[in-house]
């Protein structure tokens, strides 16, 4: 956990304090806002513990911080993290706007995959920008995957949908990992576009997951351009990207609780090996300290 963006270091100095006072309340507050939590759920959260703290009739700021610990992982676990990946193949759709990540991200899940001793191979269907298949299939090679490429430029996204299924199907391979357009002329088009990959892979198979890609870095902004992927695209999971120096980590509770859906996957660097599974203990951990 990268302390650039912990909480820990803008709470260190009120949890430093004798007491519980009122400005440990204005200091909490300040340092969840700027973390991008937003308003609705920094007051919900403080509300939560100012009723803790006067249940245990306690003044002691190391009871708060690990009241603070305590609320924003049980917020946070309310939704299972756990991938689905356990049909042969698993099947998995990767969506998400154009510039959140998404091809890079393709490359470090196969690595994690691959990591855990799955095999995978990555399925180019984001057929509509030209420099896409080569950027996935440097990244697919990075992480240790086959790629399926198309057999021509401007093939049918589906299609190579298809290939890639029945390819691992043929080869017996762990994980597909389908990557799709971030973006067509138009949103219904695009839409239109994902819903005919998953009827054309539903005939073969089951798909495991739907992960969309989310930039840290656009905090709620990011979520509204993504609201079409969330509403249409039957979103399984989130994949949080660029959690790093330059993010604000509230985001993570506050998208997943904006949205419903859970965060499956961090990313919080640049590199290959910068893709974990997300889990509530260790990321609270690390941003409250």
């Amino acid at each position: 956990m990268a302390a650039s963006w912990s909480l820990s270091g803008a709470l260190k100095s009120m949890f430093a304090r004798n007491t519980i006072d009122a400005d440990t309340w204005s200091g909490l507050e300040d340092a969840m806002i700027s973390a991008d939590f937003g308003p609705d759920i920094t007051d919900s959260v403080i509300e939560e513990l100012r009723a803790s703290v006067a249940k245990y009739k306690t003044d002691d700021p190391a009871d708060l911080k690990r009241m603070l610990r305590e609320t924003l992982e049980e917020r946070l676990a309310r939704l299972d993290p756990t991938l689905t990946l356990s049909a042969r193949p698993a099947v998995v759709l990767v969506v998400g706007v154009n510039g959140v990540g998404k091809t890079t991200t393709i490359g470090k899940f196969a690595k994690f995959l691959v990591g855990h001793g799955r095999t995978v191979v990555v399925g180019a269907a984001d057929t509509f920008r030209a420099a896409a298949v080569e950027q996935l299939a440097t990244w697919a090679e990075r992480g240790g995957a086959e790629i399926v490429r198309p057999q021509q430029q401007g093939q049918d996204p589906a299609s190579v949908a298809f290939q890639t299924v029945e390819w691992a199907q043929r080869e017996s391979i762990d994980i597909a990992i389908i990557d799709t357009a971030g973006r067509l002329q138009t949103k219904s088009g695009l839409m239109d576009e994902l819903g005919k990959i998953r009827r054309v892979i539903e005939k073969q198979t089951e798909i495991a997951e739907v992960l969309l890609v989310l930039d840290a870095t656009t905090g709620q902004n990011g979520v509204a351009q993504a609201e079409a992927f969330i509403q249409h695209a039957g979103v399984t999971g989130l994949v949080i990207t660029k959690l790093d120096g330059s993010a604000r980590a509230g985001f993570v509770l506050a998208v997943q609780e904006r949205t419903g859906i859970p965060i499956k996957l961090v990313g919080q660097g640049e590199g290959i090996n910068d893709l974990t599974g997300f889990t509530p203990h260790v990321f609270v951990q690390g941003l409250v300290g």
